[in-house]
């Protein structure tokens, strides 16, 4: 039996007269990883956005249940912040890092949603507040050493290669503790091996804190390979969904991504 965690119906977005979102329906399940594919300018990212509270959905709902029990709340209109403390945690396209600042205080900082120190307490540095200080710390540490950035934790954000960037974004995404994580285009920008690597940390990650993933990404082999549903999305309209295998067969995917077929 499947328990989505995030229930998407009949969303649109409109921006003026022009429609960007028309009718959107998806499933995310319990565990699951499940990828969004379309040509540029289908309207992915912005799909992401009017889940994640950036942008509000013109009409639609917007639904989670964190835990699949059952327990359904409605985001639709809800800020960016209310929506991480839901726990549901995102990356973008492009990298929104803190340059002056270290990898260890980046990922640092992913924890706030979910610290409880006062700022009586935070400002008088009481036991309570140090001992937690201490635990977001080797939290930091953790989440660095498990997206294999340890060595970097002292390093400026701003002075890692690219690469390492990307996954400094999923780390501290991480440190909020989610039960559902949006990667928006994880692999650009990566050579072949990185993005070997990228997607067995993507597995892993899955496996180790028993969350739901959910990405957008151009690199349809990695797509392919790890997802287990796809969902395609061309003009702002939800043209297929399906297992990696349907999709690849899918003739109006094909042709959403190739064009119409010509003559040799």
């Amino acid at each position: 039996m499947n328990n989505p965690v995030l229930n998407v119906k009949t969303v649109c977005k409109d921006f003026g007269g022009i429609r960007a979102l028309d009718e959107v329906d998806l499933v995310v399940n319990d565990k699951e990883i499940v990828a969004l594919i379309g040509p540029n300018g289908a309207g992915k990212t912005t799909f992401f956005n009017c889940i994640t509270g950036i942008y509000t959905p013109t009409s639609g709902d917007v639904i989670i249940d964190p835990d699949a029990s059952g327990h359904h709340v409605r985001i639709n209109g809800k800020k960016p912040n209310i929506v991480t403390e839901y726990g549901m945690a995102r990356t973008f396209q492009n990298i929104r890092l803190f340059h002056s600042m270290t990898a260890l205080e980046n990922v640092m900082i992913g924890t706030h949603c979910r610290t409880k120190a006062s700022i009586w307490g935070a400002v008088s540095r009481n036991k309570a507040a140090r001992e937690e200080e201490q635990a977001v710390i080797e939290k930091a540490y953790h989440l660095l050493e498990l997206v294999g950035l340890s060595e970097f934790a002292d390093e400026l954000s701003s002075n890692m290669p690219y690469g390492k960037q990307r996954r400094l974004e999923i780390a501290r995404a991480l440190a909020t503790d989610p039960f559902l994580l949006l990667l928006d285009e994880p692999a650009a920008g990566m050579n072949p091996q990185e993005t070997l690597d990228l997607e067995q940390l993507i597995m892993d990650i899955r496996e180790q804190f028993n969350i739901s993933i959910m990405l957008i990404e151009h690199d349809m082999k990695m797509v392919m390979s790890m997802s287990d549903r796809i969902y395609v999305l061309d003009y702002g309209r939800m043209i297929a969904t399906g297992t990696p295998q349907e999709i690849a067969e899918n003739p109006t995917v094909i042709k959403a991504y190739l064009g119409e077929d010509h003559d040799d």
